[in-house]
């Protein structure tokens, strides 16, 4: 099996197992002894220690590798699932807001209007997306952007990847609150096909404002909820310290929110992660994708917006017997 890059706590006994391989292969190589039995026991030993951690991860574990730093972003997997791609700039109102970007693109034959966050890989790159933190005009573009693809009856497709809306006074001042609103009820009745995937972290109205469809699906490895651990743990226990804590309570893994049914399937991830074989991941959601479409586009359009606003009006609601 190919060898997990490991980064975090949780990680360290996969991390010692290949450093042991690392060191028989070594020995081997130098006293030309044959250890291939030692070998071949040591990565049964790594593929059934590394199934068992990554099946077993904690509601802290999973946001921990939601944000790994290797993780793909939107834009890594336009580039895995996509034959072409025209991104389209602006809400025509303000700016260009780099924390979500967008445009036509073709998947396997079949044309789409992709959207979604863009952190950015380094530095350099956070400060240019604001670390994927959409302000007002992200929003707006984004919904210029649905109504194009409504326009050209195309479907939609957005990936989710963010920490929220940015929570500046400036973004509050230019109509945070109503953009991400005026999304949610746009969203739900736009005339066309729309698949939303929360690739990374979806945390809060930043991830809704892009992210009420036909379909919504986590990546096996990602959260979703209202608010992010750090923040709950902050305002229940005045200190970040019970992060870990909070992630519990919140349920906001795939596990939990498929079993809440609060999303409509989860999509596995390679072994360890999107980020150990992104090329593999991107053909599970392409696959995904392609198999949604499918079933989608052939719905008639009253018959799709009504199956749409039902699913999330019953969100929520409890009957009792």
């Amino acid at each position: 099996m190919e060898q997990i890059k490991t980064s975090f706590d949780f990680e360290k006994p996969i991390a010692e197992l290949v450093q042991q391989i690392e060191k028989v292969k070594q020995v081997s190589e130098k006293t030309k002894v044959d250890m291939s039995a030692t070998l071949r026991e040591l990565e049964e030993k790594l593929d059934v220690t590394t199934r068992s951690t990554y099946s077993n991860l904690s509601g802290w574990q999973q946001v921990q590798m939601s944000r790994h730093p290797e993780r793909p972003q939107t834009l890594d997997y336009i580039n895995l699932i996509c034959d072409d791609f025209i991104e389209l700039h602006g809400d025509r109102t303000v700016k260009d807001d780099k924390a979500i970007i967008g445009g036509f693109a073709t998947i396997g034959g079949q044309t789409v209007m992709v959207i979604g966050h863009q952190k950015g890989k380094n530095t350099k790159e956070r400060q240019y997306r604001n670390f994927g933190m959409a302000n007002p005009e992200g929003y707006r573009k984004a919904l210029r952007l649905m109504r194009l693809a409504e326009k050209f009856n195309k479907p939609v497709v957005s990936f989710i990847d963010t920490m929220g809306a940015y929570p500046g006074l400036e973004a509050e001042e230019r109509g945070q609150g109503e953009a991400i609103a005026r999304n949610l009820l746009e969203m739900s009745i736009l005339k066309v096909p729309i698949l939303c995937f929360i690739v990374g972290e979806g945390a809060s109205g930043g991830a809704l404002g892009i992210g009420i469809g036909d379909r919504v699906y986590m990546l096996e490895h990602t959260w979703y909820s209202v608010i992010s651990p750090e923040s709950c743990s902050s305002i229940l226990w005045r200190s970040w310290d019970y992060k870990e804590r909070a992630a519990e309570c919140l349920k906001l893994t795939s596990d939990d929110m498929f079993h809440n049914k609060l999303i409509d399937g989860i999509v596995k991830e390679p072994l360890g992660g999107a980020h150990q074989n992104p090329e593999l991941m991107g053909q599970y959601l392409k696959e995904q994708i392609l198999k949604d479409l499918q079933e989608l586009i052939p719905v008639p359009t009253e018959q799709l917006i009504a199956q749409r606003i039902d699913k999330f009006c019953a969100m929520g609601v409890v009957e009792e017997n």
